[in-house]
């Protein structure tokens, strides 16, 4: 099970110096994000950054650990792996926390585990087996459908938990299967859904559901060679009407009060002048503070622990979900360029390595690795500028929390671990 020395010096060193830039970025803003002029103690565990930091020390530990381990184990008990989390989420509805609405979380003393982080470490292993293992076709409706359940099946148990957050993140494993070669119509019939429930939102439901109509009965109808034509209209607009229809059910009846407050925000929907004030007092608070906070660093930003808003807590959460506009004050323009650069190098970088690999289970954990950071990237620093809504998963690396720091660090130093095989199989 465990390493010769070699493995270890092919390890790619571009990843680890990434990583290791933006632990220490991370660090020094919940740091910055978290004092107000008292005295700095780095081992100091009552406070957050002290604790950041025992995290981050616990993280190098379990990172090492997982680079030591054979890949053979991770391929052999990646099924068991996804058993067993599963089970531990089940548990939570009897034996976990919850905190902020969400039932996630295991408490231990002083701290808190939250399952979901590491699940997306088994869930990413467990596809990657299926796909390489058993040499699955992607073109075959049985293969797929199991696929999905892997996916799925976490999804839903999280949901169930109020943790809508932690659930999105696993729908980035789709762009995996894409890579895989399953068919591009499951691709476009996510962004069709998405595009539907969005108009039935802003718009109006009858409007969304006719115009959907026409628009499949018009592609159809000039569309040649289609066999049975008509049953695919009638299904497709069926679809559609199911979409429309159950977005604004799900919306009204299924949403939480603060949950349906976000999707109003985020799409504008509210129109009394009141609500909309109110809002601004309440949902839209964090929002504006952290815009504010980004928008005052201007080019070079204010200084480290010189940040105004920073220092005076102005942002909610800022150590955690909104951590961005401490980078954006005190860094300014150019700081916060540079961290959307190194996220940029380290995706890239496991993407390139991913297509270079000559394991199909390695290859397919590198784009799962690649997609869980991208879609955690991409909707953390949206939410923080007001581009996507505020359903609150962190910045890898960045943001403050035990889990995610851990279990980030796994997942890289899993795919690191398979990386390093390839180099030493030359």
């Amino acid at each position: 099970m465990i390493l010769q020395r070699k493995n270890i010096i092919r390890l790619d060193w571009v990843i680890i110096l990434v990583y290791f830039l933006l632990l220490g970025f991370g660090i020094g803003n919940i740091l910055s994000s978290s004092i107000s002029g008292e005295e700095i103690n780095i081992f100091d565990f009552s406070t957050l950054y002290g604790k950041q930091f025992f995290y981050a020390l616990i993280s190098l530990f379990a990172g090492f650990i997982a680079i030591l381990i054979d890949v053979k184990f991770y391929e052999r008990f990646s099924s068991i792996f996804y058993i067993i989390s599963i089970v531990v989420l089940i548990c939570l509805f009897f034996f976990g926390k919850r905190v902020n609405g969400a039932l996630s979380w295991f408490s231990f003393g002083g701290f808190n585990l939250q399952p979901s982080e590491f699940v997306k470490i088994t869930v990413a292993l467990a596809v990657s087996k299926y796909i390489s293992d058993f040499q699955t076709d992607l073109k075959n409706a049985i293969d797929q459908l199991k696929l999905f359940l892997i996916i799925l099946i976490p999804i839903l148990i999280i949901i169930f938990q109020n943790d809508t957050g932690s659930s999105i993140v696993f729908f980035s494993l789709f762009f995996v299967l894409y890579r895989e070669g399953i068919s591009q119509n499951y691709i476009k019939s996510i962004f069709a859904i998405i595009l539907l429930s969005l108009a039935s939102l802003k718009l109006s439901v009858i409007i969304t559901a006719f115009s959907a109509i026409c628009i499949v009965i018009f592609y159809y109808s000039f569309k040649k060679r289609v066999r049975n034509k008509i049953i695919k209209i009638v299904s497709v607009s069926s679809l559609c009407l199911i979409t429309c229809f159950g977005t604004l059910f799900t919306y009204e009846n299924i949403l939480k009060n603060h949950q349906r407050n976000y999707i109003k925000v985020w799409l504008n929907l509210e129109k009394d002048p009141n609500k909309i004030k109110q809002m601004e007092r309440t949902i839209l608070y964090n929002l504006n503070e952290s815009k504010k906070a980004i928008s005052s660093g201007g080019l070079t930003g204010k200084g480290y622990l010189k940040g105004t808003r920073t220092m005076g807590n102005f942002v909610p959460a800022q150590h955690s979900d909104y951590i961005f506009s401490t980078v954006g004050e005190e860094w300014g323009f150019i700081g916060s360029v540079f961290i959307v650069l190194l996220y940029t190098i380290l995706i890239t970088r496991i993407i390139y390595l991913s297509e270079n690999q000559k394991n199909k289970f390695s290859r397919v954990y590198g784009y799962c690795t690649a997609s869980i950071l991208f879609i955690h990237f991409f909707i953390n620093i949206g939410m923080v500028l007001g581009l996507t809504p505020t359903i609150g998963i962190p910045l890898p690396f960045l943001s403050y929390g035990g889990s995610s720091l851990i279990a980030f660090t796994i997942l890289l130093s899993i795919f690191l671990r398979l990386d390093g095989n390839r180099k030493n199989e030359w």
